[in-house]
């Protein structure tokens, strides 16, 4: 029998986490590859996942936060689906949908048998008010637009099943931004709340194959199954009701007490597997899955606005300092992929650039002499009396990030360039995260399959705003990636960005990040998204 997974998640079973978990009967003792491709899928069971970080807020448009999305994508559904492969958009809440020639107009054609987890139906003015929340916010709730949907002017109900939206600009972007789980669609019981309210998990009314059994904020999270379900995207591996009968999400920061409890059989899935562990789980029989993220990869961004960083010598000799390939191999043992170009080699407008990436030190020094930066008597060096001393935040969110800085830090050295590693606490991380004087060099990530995530990540405008500053030529070109109306101009537009940040050294391009997974041996059918968020309809267990 497994113990209460709550102990799990308030960490009591860290210290007896080997002597506990032996004596229990194991999710991972099925024969590896056996009960999979050759059963049918069973129904029935509760699937036991630990999630490695603390989910926050579940307002819909903001569930991209992996932790969150862990939850939303088993409980709202979308109206496309893009494909995780092929990443063609294909009907879901929606049926079909009209495009103008100059992609200002949207028209989407509902269905007319979905109903909320509170038998209220989906209609056309429940979807309009969701995506005028997305797409302008609301000040009077709280909600703010999300940066997932550019140029939304506002929404018209054509009738009961029938929405059209409209942009004041071109908005080549939406029909994939409809795909998104921050374009979960809530009933209009929850849509109507404040963001305050949105934000809590008992409060989301959506129309996903689950709905909220139970929680303990912070700590568990219980998803039971809907049996009415019947409205899952083709491209679905079955119709109907999800197969598993419940869903437990237990928050569980302790990478080891993750694998210790995967590997002996407190549980199914797990979320976040460090690199140093993989061995260990496909030893005991478990299968370790690394979901693409498919967007802007992982990458310091160099921010001009630091008077230390404003040279653009200085930031090529950064770049070219630092050795990637090394770094990433060493620190995730050969698994991940060095990164090639701002974006991942499987996003959409991906352009190699691997050629202006070689690791260079010697040229890298060649340009600090040149910027006149002279070698101190510890190896630093120094200007005008000015140390080039640089400071980087550890991202909570990134795997091993610690150790990659540190490796990255000992290369900059090599050239006589001190970078510190802080690790900041809440307050000063919200404060200092925009103010290129507090954090020179900041990491930055973000999925989506479509090029606007450019735009959403480097626009002077944006949320994230990554460089910390106003670049009117940058912001530009990212604007064209989210105005033009052909794909082709779009992804031409798209690889004028990636060459500009790499041309102006203002980003340091490290890895393409997987979301990582594993699974005991009796779970089948793990599914994600096509930034790697998990999804769990068509996952079942063996019986």
């Amino acid at each position: 029998m497994r113990p209460p997974l709550r102990r799990l998640a308030l960490g009591a079973l860290t210290v007896s986490l080997a002597t506990t978990l032996v004596a229990c009967s194991s999710a991972a003792e099925a024969e590896p590859g056996g009960a999979g491709e050759t059963q049918a899928p069973q129904q029935g069971g509760t699937l036991v996942f630990l999630e490695s970080q603390v989910p926050t807020c579940f307002y819909a448009g903001g569930g991209g936060f992996y932790p969150v999305a862990t939850i939303l994508n088993q409980i709202g559904d979308k109206l496309t689906h893009q494909d995780p492969e092929t990443r063609e958009i294909t009907p879901w809440l929606a049926t079909e949908w009209d495009i103008n020639a100059d992609a200002t107009e949207y028209v989407f054609t509902l269905r007319d048998d979905v109903t909320f987890s509170d038998g209220t139906p989906l209609d056309a003015e429940t979807v309009a008010l969701n995506f005028d929340h997305f797409g302008g916010g609301d000040e009077a709730l709280g909600l703010a637009s999300q940066e997932f949907i550019s140029n939304y002017a506002g929404s018209e109900v054509i009738d009961d099943h029938t929405v059209r939206f409209t942009f004041s600009e071109p908005a080549p972007g939406f029909l994939q931004a409809t795909s998104v789980v921050g374009a979960a669609i809530v009933a209009k019981a929850t849509a109507e709340l404040p963001y305050e309210q949105q934000c809590q998990l008992e409060n989301f009314i959506g129309t996903g194959p689950f709905t909220v059994s139970d929680t303990v904020p912070e700590q568990e999270y219980t998803l039971a199954v809907r049996e009415d379900y019947d409205w899952a995207p083709e491209a679905s591996a079955h119709q109907g009701r999800a197969y598993v009968d419940a869903i437990q999400i237990v928050v569980t920061p302790e990478d080891n007490v993750r694998t210790g409890a995967l590997t002996s059989g407190q549980a199914h899935a797990i979320r976040g597997v460090q690199a140093y562990d993989f061995d260990v789980i496909e030893t005991a029989g478990a299968e370790v899955h690394l979901a693409p993220t498919n967007g802007v990869n992982p990458q310091f961004a160099l921010r001009p606005g630091n008077p230390l960083l404003a040279d653009i010598r200085v930031r090529q000799a950064l770049l070219k300092g630092t050795d990637v390939e090394t770094a990433i191999d060493s620190i995730y043992q050969g698994r991940f992929r060095p990164a090639t170009s701002s974006l991942s080699h499987g996003a959409t407008g991906y352009v190699d650039l691997s050629s202006e990436l070689k690791y260079a030190p010697d040229e890298a020094r060649r340009l600090l002499d040149e910027a006149g930066w002279e070698v101190g008597a510890d190896g630093i060096r120094t200007k005008d009396g000015e140390r080039l001393e640089l400071t980087t935040w550890v991202g909570a969110v990134f795997p091993l990030n610690q150790q990659l800085d540190e490796l990255i830090a000992e290369q900059w050295e090599e050239i006589g360039v001190k970078l510190n590693i802080e690790t900041p606490d809440q307050a000063t991380a919200t404060a200092g995260q925009r103010d290129p004087l507090q954090l020179p060099v900041a990491i930055t990530h973000v999925g989506r399959v479509d090029p606007d995530v450019l735009k959403s990540n480097f626009h002077s405008t944006s949320a994230r705003n990554a460089l910390a500053s106003t670049d009117a030529e940058l912001d530009a070109l990212l604007e064209e990636i989210a105005s033009l109306p052909t794909a082709d101009e779009r992804l031409d537009a798209a690889a004028t960005v990636q060459r500009y940040l790499l041309d102006n050294a203002l980003t340091i391009p490290l890895y393409e990040l997987p979301q990582t997974y594993a699974t005991a041996a009796s779970v089948h059918g793990l599914g994600w998204e096509p930034v790697g968020r998990v999804a769990l309809y068509d996952t079942w267990l063996t019986q």
